[in-house]
């Protein structure tokens, strides 16, 4: 055979070769931390919903302990998006100096008005009536500078008390905080919606104040992702948008409850009744169907996070938004 021959031939399978690479679909990792309220190890659990996934695009949802946890894997480049909350949203800028972290979606907010927001819990029986009731308790919280730390501190610190020198503050996982209350372990919790829907609970303990009575309107979690995985994978990413979007709204009507309540009670393996009264509906955090965050409500949570310490500077969250995939997505929806 020619060289000249040889030559072509082989510069038209490198050519083959790289369309084909070109066409495979673009793997999406995506970061969350607990089923309910993030949806993503579900979100695409009903095929109907996901019309590009597997073509131009695959999801794989990878779990992690904390939000913390996830900044260092997505500066590792071990994950493409990550659900963080507001708080840690933050700290990626200013501690971890990742100024190239755009946030991309809304995942869910806390204090919409007519939604869940949540609740700071005393016992009935423990004589706290007001806020100023809680100098020389113990409080708990599940993380110190989580988001419903912050929100505990700023409403006690708008009420003369300050940590240490006022209450004492432990850190207690989720899961465990009613009985820390009810054992008489601490003076006050706090829950979010997977565990304030509780019966027992609501007997033996009332809400003293609210997040939203603390901070107002939370922009509690959102989807973020670096710029040169966004600019490289622009058009994937739009696909995947457009997907979620659809799935989420499968997941918000009313027509899907139960189907919706069967999928995360059989992904936790915990019986449908735990989460069948308030899952996805208006006791439940509130998700924007065309995954817009509150971006004035994120710069307020932001400059919380700075007056009480948790931030070394202010960050102008405006700077670090690109919700221009999220609303093309939304425009192939209508």
């Amino acid at each position: 055979m020619p060289r000249a021959t040889c030559l072509l031939l082989a510069a038209v399978l490198l050519l083959a070769q790289g369309a084909a690479r070109a066409a495979d679909p673009v793997p999406i990792r995506i970061g969350y931390v607990v089923t309910p309220p993030e949806l993503q190890p579900v979100l695409f659990a009903r095929p109907e919903v996901t019309k590009h996934l597997g073509k131009s695009y695959t999801m794989e949802p990878l779990h992690f302990k904390s939000t913390p946890v996830m900044i260092t894997a997505l500066a590792a480049g071990e994950i493409d998006i990550a659900a963080l909350t507001f708080a840690s949203f933050g700290t990626a800028i200013v501690n971890a100096h990742m100024t190239d972290l755009r946030i991309i979606a809304d995942e869910f907010q806390d204090g919409v008005e007519g939604y869940f927001t949540e609740p700071y819990l005393v016992r009935r029986d423990s004589g706290i009536s007001k806020v100023e009731d809680l100098k020389g308790k113990v409080i708990a919280t599940n993380g110190i500078g989580s988001g419903v730390d912050m929100a505990m501190r700023a409403m006690l610190r708008r009420h003369g008390l300050e940590d240490r020198r006022d209450y004492s503050v432990v850190e207690v996982q989720f899961p465990n905080m009613k009985a820390v209350l009810m054992e008489h372990k601490v003076d006050m919790v706090v829950m979010p919606a997977a565990f304030a829907h509780d019966p027992e609970l609501d007997k033996a303990a009332r809400v003293l104040f609210t997040q939203r009575e603390a901070m107002g309107p939370t922009q509690f979690a959102l989807w973020t992702a670096r710029t040169p995985f966004l600019e490289k994978n622009r058009a994937a990413v739009v696909d995947f948008l457009e997907d979620a979007l659809r799935a989420l709204r499968w997941y918000l009507d009313p027509a899907n409850h139960a189907a919706a309540v069967g999928i995360v009670a059989d992904f936790t393996r915990l019986p449908a009744a735990r989460f069948d009264g308030w899952l996805l509906t208006h006791k439940d955090q509130y998700r924007d169907p065309d995954g817009l965050p509150n971006l004035a409500a994120l710069q307020h949570n932001l400059d919380t996070q700075h007056e009480l310490g948790f931030l070394k500077a202010t960050v102008a969250a405006g700077d670090y938004v690109d919700l221009t995939l999220v609303k093309e997505a939304g425009q192939r929806l209508r």
